[in-house]
């Protein structure tokens, strides 16, 4: 069996725990990367994953807010919770994790959503997420003969035209802004990150992995956006196998409005 990596906003872990219980047993991933836990670490269901095989857990949170957290059922060891612009909030959890012989060092965020104006003079939530994205050029995919970076998590920005239901109509737009955009593929070829998900995908074609809550019928009107991204060292792409986005999950009970992105990679 091949190397999976599942990664999802799951918009309240606790509230939401019957779903990762269904995609654990449904998909088992060797690893699951939650983002938007909402949940300060003394009160993280550990018991639950624990119960389900998932015996190694790592978690970066808050109450009420944002969140990280890293569960495996392989070891992992906690790299770094690095703190982004000066502010003490959760976004970011990096572990070690072994596959196929290499030392995976494997990234885990949360990128800040921005608010809804598209204007950092007069908006201070998109300020903050034009400076955490000029902060993630920091993040290099790190790599050598016997160890590899992959990046997963909620970015929250939809970089290309096709990553979005209407690039004309989304281009001021939180979250497919150019501004944002531009900054956010320029900060990914710095750090010599590969985009798994456009790796073998033809560039028209519609890729979603977010459907907001607002649509009255989210499946009939399908305007999604890919805000949640799988990158990896280019020296683990000739290991990857496939990945899927599991869209069902944006129709189970009390959903997320993120599905979950399983990544594999010939790593066992």
């Amino acid at each position: 069996m091949p190397f999976s990596i599942a990664t999802w906003n799951i918009n309240s872990v606790r509230l939401r725990m019957p779903l990762v219980e269904r995609l654990l047993i449904e998909q088992a991933p060797d690893v699951l990367c939650l983002q938007e836990t909402k949940v300060p670490d003394e009160l993280f269901p550990e018991k639950a994953f624990r119960k389900l095989g998932y015996q190694h857990i790592a978690f970066h949170g808050q109450k009420g807010y944002h969140g990280v957290a890293t569960v495996a059922r392989r070891p992992i060891a906690i790299v770094e919770k690095r703190r982004f612009c000066e502010i003490e909030d959760c976004r970011h959890l990096s572990v070690t994790v072994r596959a196929g012989g290499k030392a995976i060092l494997l990234h885990n965020f949360y990128v800040p959503a921005g608010g809804d104006e598209p204007d950092p003079e007069i908006n201070r939530k998109f300020r903050h997420k034009l400076d955490f994205v000029a902060e993630m050029n920091a993040i290099r995919a790190e790599h050598d003969e016997v160890s590899g970076s992959i990046l997963v998590g909620d970015l929250n920005i939809a970089p290309l035209e096709h990553d979005v239901w209407s690039h004309k109509q989304l281009l001021k737009v939180v979250s497919h802004t150019p501004v944002e955009t531009e900054s956010f593929e320029a900060m990914r070829l710095a750090g010599d990150w590969v985009d798994l998900m456009r790796l073998n995908v033809p560039y028209e074609q519609k890729l979603y992995t977010w459907w907001s809550y607002r649509a009255q019928d989210w499946e009939a009107s399908d305007r999604g956006r890919r805000l949640d991204h799988v990158w990896s060292s280019p020296n683990l792409v000739t290991s990857f196998a496939g990945y899927e986005i599991l869209r069902p999950a944006r129709g189970w009970q009390r959903p997320s409005d993120h599905v979950p992105v399983i990544a594999r990679f010939d790593l066992d």
